[in-house]
């Protein structure tokens, strides 16, 4: 089935056509987190739709080679301008971290090291792989499998150092006066492409921020930093043009390269739309002058922001999450990943604790419906194999520049006319393993049915033991009529966050989300 995907290249959806033919596996590179601290709901959008994509393509016979970077260098605080201004945001992790520690706020022993950027970006690296795991991203699954589709840039500092010797012995990049080795902007017409920004417009601070301390050293503003000489640097390696750090673009190209080049060019590469300016454009600018290819990626790919409650995410305004903090309230990783997926990636998308529970209901009705598919418990009555049918509708929306919306609803009406033998006695078992089939499918794209479970972790356990103690408390003030005491217990969890919920087989409790 053909995919249409829309190109930020070209501003147009296109037929996806990879380089290696049909047959071939698709190259696909992602940037990933920046591990200076845990990555936020609206990183995890980018990420869950990119294997959203990756997912679809495999659904429709590709094989993929996937590679998502974990940027433990390089990545500075002003990354909105081409040279990448402020501080390195692991030694910004350091710093923060020592504070914490000076506070009191982590314990002496701590397994991070706040003096030690590398300890640091290990730290949370782990996290988020965990957090990804969690999610059922599919790089974050298989990382014990292929663990070098996640590579870290600090590995690569000898290709990055070789890249930027092949493009200064090819006059696209120069050392300045003070020592900086910048990217000759002006020897690359085709920049701005991706980004719309024009060499002109960013020679004037326009379509993106120029450093103004850098100027005098170099022969454009546009220019930008491959490698800045700096020995007082936090992390540092020794170089032709001194000991000092690269420029965060470099990263994406060398390890693209290595990884998944076919002669300079790979098929998909992904990021977030903040990542189109200045850095995915710096990577074609310097990746097809020392390739020498006509293109770096074939197809670019990039998801909007999210929002929470209709309003940007701030710590200040207290609606900043991360995966934990969501997790924490009770919601399924199922209903989290359902949540971020579900508005169009080219879209805005609104995060809401009303949104979660609209999730977490399909979620439950599609686990039901699965778990009775799974007993054989299927009737014959009504259409004959809605599940089966719809399958192919489902992957027209996903081939429809990745329209989950629509793949969703598809979903629900076929659950909705699928006819469950209420009594549990096996009708057609073959049926029921045709539909289970197909279900099982389309969930190989959405990847919430294995994540219907709440995940309870860290302090979390201390809770859980607390709720524990007080419905066994409840509980035997019920045998014993107490029914004053239970009611107190009962307002108790309430003030806790905790709903129960009592059964035949005894009382059941979860997080309320709000």
């Amino acid at each position: 089935m053909p995919l249409r995907l829309y190109n930020t290249l070209s501003r147009s959806q296109e037929l996806f056509s990879p380089i290696q033919g049909e047959n071939g596996p698709v190259t696909f590179y992602s940037c990933g987190p920046t591990v200076y601290d845990y990555a936020h709901i609206g990183n995890f959008r980018s990420f869950l739709n990119a294997d959203i994509l990756r997912k679809t393509l495999e659904l429709i016979g590709y094989e993929v080679e996937h590679v998502m970077n974990i940027t433990d260098v390089g990545h500075m605080t002003e990354d909105d301008t081409a040279d990448g201004g402020g501080e390195d945001k692991m030694e910004l992790a350091s710093k923060r971290l020592l504070e914490d520690k000076k506070s009191g706020r982590i314990p002496e022993g701590s397994e991070i090291d706040p003096a030690d950027p590398r300890a640091i970006a290990e730290y949370y690296a782990e996290a988020f792989l965990e957090d990804g795991r969690t999610l059922g991203l599919q790089v974050a699954v298989e990382a014990e499998r292929f663990p070098e589709r996640l590579p870290r840039p600090t590995a690569y500092i000898r290709g990055m150092i070789e890249l930027i010797e092949r493009l200064i012995d090819s006059d696209h990049a120069y050392v300045a006066g003070d020592g900086v080795v910048y990217f000759d902007v002006s020897s690359f017409p085709e920049y701005g492409a991706l980004s719309g920004n024009t060499v002109d417009g960013l020679r004037s601070g326009e379509g993106g921020r120029v450093l103004e301390s850098n100027q005098a050293n170099k022969r454009s503003p546009a220019d930008f930093m491959l490698w800045k000489p700096d020995p007082k640097h936090l992390m540092r390696w020794d170089s032709p043009w001194g000991e000092g750090y690269p420029g965060w673009h470099l990263e994406c190209s060398v390890m693209a390269e290595e990884l998944l080049g076919r002669d300079g060019e790979i098929d998909i590469h992904s990021g977030g739309e903040d990542n189109i300016f200045p850095h995915h454009e710096c990577e074609i600018a310097q990746s097809r002058c020392a390739t020498g290819s006509s293109a770096f990626a074939r197809y670019w790919f990039h998801t909007r922001h999210l929002v929470v409650e209709g309003e940007k995410m701030s710590k200040s305004k207290g609606n900043f999450f991360t995966v934990r903090d969501i997790l924490a309230k009770g919601v399924t990783p199922g209903a989290l990943r359902l949540e971020l997926v579900r508005t169009h990636y080219r879209q805005n998308a609104n995060f809401t604790m009303q949104g979660l529970k609209d999730c977490a209901r399909m979620v439950d009705r599609w686990c039901r419906l699965r778990d009775q598919l799974a007993s054989g418990s299927v009737s014959e009555s009504g259409m004959k194999a809605p599940l089966a049918a719809a399958l192919e509708r489902f992957k027209e929306c996903l081939c429809d520049d990745l329209n989950l919306a629509r793949a969703i609803g598809v979903l629900n009406e076929a659950s909705a006319l699928a006819r469950v033998n209420e009594e549990g006695g096996v009708c057609d078992p073959e049926l029921a393993a045709s539909e289970l089939e197909a279900l099982t499918r389309m969930d190989h794209v959405l990847g919430v049915l294995d994540r219907n479970e709440q995940v309870v972790s860290g302090d979390g356990d201390d809770l859980s033991d607390r709720v524990e103690v007080l419905i066994d408390a409840r509980a035997k003030a019920k045998v014993e009529k107490d029914w004053g005491a239970a009611d107190a217990i009962r307002d108790e969890l309430a003030a806790l966050g905790i709903a129960i919920k009592d059964g035949p087989e005894g009382t059941t409790w979860s997080r309320n989300v709000e």
